[in-house]
């Protein structure tokens, strides 16, 4: 740009258009913002950055004029900036557009993408990379363990992004990761999500098929050897196509897995050829898989073996991703964002095969725009058998689902009680927090698993587990 910019982000504290803020600060442009919702983590990095940002939605805050107005994708049709910026006629765009002008065609772009474990395999990636010295930009969906921030602006020519099939913005229906120019690719997985705006699995795979076929004939297409959905994916790919797998037919195998309390270990393979004994203090069979697209996307850009090694040790995974919130009394305290019945699955099957414990308590909460309607309603009954004893919070904000299309905490409570499982649903957070202080004890753990803040219901059991319980509440 030959001038400083005014640039003006609406709806700026979610994750990635904070992320988008501080880069395009960087560059030397004057960057406001606005959100209804302005509380940290997300207000202490732009307040740091020295972005200012107006609590609530005005068309005040339009004045003076930007030069342009990133519009986010939770924002729609009758926010007061929304209107504003279509009457007066500023300039305009969604935030992958904005990444894309701004960042991405002078850079080689790596999208992760996939229904589930995007968020962990970008932020390894962009891990292993930093590590190796390839000081890689790269914007993630979650906030790595240790890091203050999912996203930086590196000198390298790598460009990670997590690549997100939701629609870019009420103006642009097409998925994010349309428009990240991709030269390399991951799909973990394709399944059926977002029912708030995908009528089914084609439609899904449909924006998935158009993501492949803007991969280059130079460019790389990762994916997992026993995803058929992925392998149709990869027959309509003009580009390279490395598979990952647990079995010798993939370029990219785990092998001789095992796991304990500190991680996993394998024994990785090229083909036939034994490259490494490899370890990882991720949990679980899903992030063996996760780690082997990470090994397939490093060496292809060059990424020596020692300094695979040495990355992939040392990553210490990110936040909400079975992070252990704290240890009270012997019971340990988890938290996890899986809210798909296949990330459900996972997070359960990873706890029951490295730490033995008394028991696991699975603590759900139906939150996601996918979860709070009867989409995965049958799904959810066998997603926690690794579970012990299993509570189910109320449906949040159950009236943004259409009223005959509503997930019901009662269907689902029956439905594990049937498959034998200690199942309940106290009906508000406050119960829960009372059931798990009175009836937990030393050597069980406790998984909470939400797309959301669950009320802050961390804290509160393990505050009321510190002090011991109070009366019942109401």
């Amino acid at each position: 740009m030959s001038r400083p910019l005014h640039i003006h982000l609406v709806a700026v504290c979610g994750t990635g258009m904070g992320a988008l803020a501080v880069m395009l600060k960087s560059l030397g442009h004057r960057v406001t913002g606005s959100d209804e919702n302005v509380y940290p983590p997300m207000s202490t990095v732009l307040s740091e950055q020295q972005i200012p940002v107006f609590e609530g939605f005005s068309a005040a805050n339009l004045d003076p004029r930007p030069d342009l107005v990133v519009i986010g994708n939770a924002v729609s049709r009758g926010n007061p900036e929304a209107e504003a910026v279509l009457e007066l006629k500023i300039r305009y765009a969604s935030m992958p557009e904005t990444l894309k002008s701004f960042f991405l065609w002078e850079r080689k772009s790596i999208i992760v993408a996939g229904t589930h474990g995007k968020t962990t395999t970008t932020a390894m990636l962009a891990w292993v990379l930093t590590e190796a010295g390839l000081d890689p930009s790269y914007i993630v969906g979650g906030v790595p363990v240790g890091w203050q921030s999912g996203a930086r602006l590196g000198s390298g020519d790598l460009f990670i992004l997590e690549g997100d099939e939701y629609d870019s913005a009420f103006f642009d229906k097409r998925a994010k990761f349309l428009h990240y120019l991709p030269d390399t690719v991951i799909i973990n997985n394709v399944e059926f999500d977002h029912a708030d705006i995908y009528d089914s699995i084609d439609e899904i795979a449909l924006s998935f098929r158009r993501l492949v076929n803007i991969i280059p004939k130079n460019g790389l297409l990762i994916g997992p050897e026993d995803d058929e959905r992925v392998l149709t994916l990869a027959s309509h790919a003009h580009c390279a196509v490395h598979t990952l797998g647990m079995s010798s037919s993939a370029r990219w195998s785990a092998r001789n897995v095992s796991f304990d309390p500190g991680g996993t270990s394998f024994d990785l393979y090229e083909r036939d050829e034994h490259r490494a004994r490899l370890s990882t203090d991720q949990l679980g069979d899903h992030n063996v898989r996760n780690a082997l697209a990470v090994i397939a996307a490093a060496r292809h850009y060059g990424v020596s073996w020692p300094d695979l090694a040495r990355g992939l040790a040392s990553f210490p995974g990110v936040k909400r991703r079975l992070e252990v919130r704290g240890e009270v009394n012997g019971i340990t305290v988890y938290d996890d964002f899986a809210h798909h019945p296949t990330a459900v699955r996972a997070t359960l099957d990873a706890l029951s095969k490295v730490a033995p414990c008394r028991r696991t308590w699975a603590v759900f909460e139906p939150r996601s725009a996918t979860t709070i309607r009867r989409t995965f309603q049958d799904a959810y009954a066998t997603a926690f058998d690794q579970a012990d004893r299993v509570l189910i919070a109320p449906v949040y904000l159950p009236e943004k689902a259409p009223p005959g299309n509503r997930f019901s905490v009662e269907e689902l409570v029956a439905g594990l009680r049937e498959r034998g499982v200690d199942a309940e649903a106290p009906g508000n957070v406050e119960q829960i927090v009372w059931r798990l202080a009175g009836q937990a004890e030393p050597g069980d753990r406790i998984v909470f698993m939400s797309n959301g803040g669950f009320g802050g219901i961390h804290e509160k059991t393990m505050n009321m587990l510190e002090r011991g319980r109070a009366a019942e509440p109401g």
